[in-house]
C-alpha cells in the first residue's frame, strides 16, 4: 500500500476504489479520477503535488470523445451522414485520390490520412483549419479502407472541417453550446483565459538513463507510419508535452488532442452522453449511441500496432478490458488520461493525471478500471 495522501471523497460500496487509487497512483504524477454510477458522483478522488479537484490540465487524445460527441449529435439531428463522400461537404478534399472517403472512414481511422509530407510544425498543429488547408492536397499513405491506422494529431481536423462547412460552426464552438456549457463541465476545447491560472502544466517523464536509453533504441523511424502518425516526421519532431503547455494550443482547442480538463469534466460527459446528468436525458439517443459503440476498425493498427481497436470515433474500450462490456466506449490521451462509459453496467469514468511516463505505459489504468468495475456491479 502506498503512503500516497489521497484526497476527496467515494460514496459507500466504493471504498475499494479509494484504496486502489491510492496504491495504484504515483505522488509525483498527480492523479483525479472521477466515476459517475447511476447518474450519481460516487468516486471523486485527487493527490499528488499542486493538484485538487477542481485542476485543469491537458488531457491530449481524450479530446477525441469530446469532437465525436459533437458529430454523433450532429449525424442524430440529421446534418451529417456518415457514408458521405467527405468530398461531398468539402470539395477541395478530393484531391490526390481522396474523393471516395467518407465521414465514417475519417472517425474509423480508415482514410490512410495521418499526416503530411514533410511534417507539421509545432504552431501548425495547434490550428486545425490550418491542418485542413494542407491535408486536402494530401495524398493518402494506403488505399482507404483497406486498413486502418490512428491519426493522432490531425483526424479531427478533417471531421472539423466538414462540420465547418456544413454548420457555420466549428466543432469546439458546437462543444461549448451543446455540452459544456449546459452541464457546467470542466472539459474545454478552448480554455478560456479566465480559467489559466487553474492550469496545471503538464510534466515529462521520469526515467533513468538505462530505461531512457532502452525507449529510444526502439522508437520507429520519424518517416515510418507511427513517426508521420506522432509528428515525428517535422523539423524538428513534435515535444508531445510541450504541446499543450502551450497558450495558443490550449486557447485554440485543436479537437484531435487539443483538449483541457480534468477527471469530473471527463466523466461527467460521458454519463451526460449515455446515461443523462442532473435529471436530463441523456445526450444521445439509444439507436445514435449503438452505431457510434460498435466495433468498426479492428485487428492491427498501422501506426499504433494492437493498441488500437475502434468504435465510431471512441476506442473500444470492451476490447481494452475484458470485464467491460462488449459496447462499452470513450477514449485515453497520450499524458495519461482515461475516459469511457460501460452502457451494461451503468457508469462513466475519468482518470486525469499530469505527468507523462516516459514509455507512455500507463498500468494503473487497468487497476483503476477493475476496481471501479467491481464496486459499480456489486453496488
Amino acid at each position: 500500500m502506498s503512503d500516497i495522501d489521497v484526497h476527496g471523497t467515494v460514496t459507500s460500496g466504493f471504498e475499494g476504489v479509494r484504496e486502489e487509487f491510492a496504491a495504484a497512483v504515483a505522488e509525483e504524477a498527480g492523479a483525479q479520477l472521477a466515476v459517475y454510477a447511476h447518474g450519481r458522483l460516487v468516486v471523486d478522488l485527487w493527490a499528488g503535488d499542486e493538484v485538487t479537484g477542481d485542476t485543469l490540465t491537458g488531457v491530449y487524445s481524450s479530446t477525441k470523445g469530446a469532437a465525436t460527441l459533437v458529430v454523433a449529435l450532429l449525424v442524430q439531428d440529421g446534418v451529417l451522414e456518415l457514408d458521405r463522400p467527405v468530398a461531398g461537404y468539402w470539395p477541395e478534399f478530393a484531391a490526390a485520390g481522396k474523393d471516395r472517403i467518407t465521414v465514417r472512414d475519417l472517425l474509423t481511422h480508415r482514410s490512410g490520412v495521418i499526416g503530411v509530407d514533410g511534417g507539421f510544425s509545432a504552431a501548425e498543429l495547434a490550428d486545425d483549419q490550418l491542418i485542413a488547408r494542407r491535408l486536402a492536397g494530401q495524398r493518402p499513405y494506403w488505399r482507404p479502407g483497406s486498413a486502418y491506422g490512428y491519426g493522432g494529431f490531425v483526424t479531427f481536423a478533417m471531421v472539423g472541417e466538414v462540420v465547418r462547412r456544413v454548420t457555420g460552426r466549428s466543432l469546439g464552438e458546437h462543444f461549448e453550446q451543446r455540452v459544456r456549457a449546459p452541464h457546467g463541465l470542466d472539459l474545454y476545447l478552448g480554455l478560456p483565459e479566465t480559467l489559466e491560472a487553474r492550469y496545471r502544466e503538464v510534466l515529462p517523464g521520469q526515467a533513468d538513463p538505462d530505461q531512457l536509453a532502452a525507449f529510444w533504441a526502439n522508437v520507429p523511424g520519424p518517416h515510418s507510419l507511427t513517426g508521420i502518425g506522432y509528428g515525428l516526421n517535422s523539423t524538428p519532431p513534435l515535444d508531445q508535452v510541450a504541446f499543450l503547455n502551450t497558450r495558443r494550443v490550449r486557447a485554440l482547442g485543436q479537437a484531435s488532442a487539443g483538449g483541457v480538463g480534468n477527471a469530473r469534466g471527463l466523466a461527467g460527459m460521458y454519463a451526460a452522453l449515455a446515461f443523462g446528468l442532473d435529471g436530463r436525458a441523456p445526450l444521445l439517443e439509444r439507436g445514435t449511441l449503438s452505431e457510434f459503440a460498435m466495433l468498426h476498425s479492428t485487428g492491427r493498427d498501422l501506426v499504433t500496432g494492437e493498441a488500437g481497436q475502434y468504435a465510431l470515433g471512441f476506442q473500444a474500450k470492451g476490447a481494452r478490458y475484458p470485464f467491460l462490456s462488449a459496447n462499452a466506449f470513450g477514449h485515453n490521451g497520450s499524458a495519461g488520461s482515461e475516459a469511457f462509459a460501460d452502457p451494461v453496467s451503468g457508469f462513466a469514468f475519468g482518470y486525469a493525471r499530469r505527468r507523462f511516463a516516459f514509455d507512455w505505459s500507463y498500468p494503473e489504468h487497468d487497476r483503476l478500471a477493475a476496481a471501479v468495475h467491481r464496486a459499480a456491479t456489486v453496488s
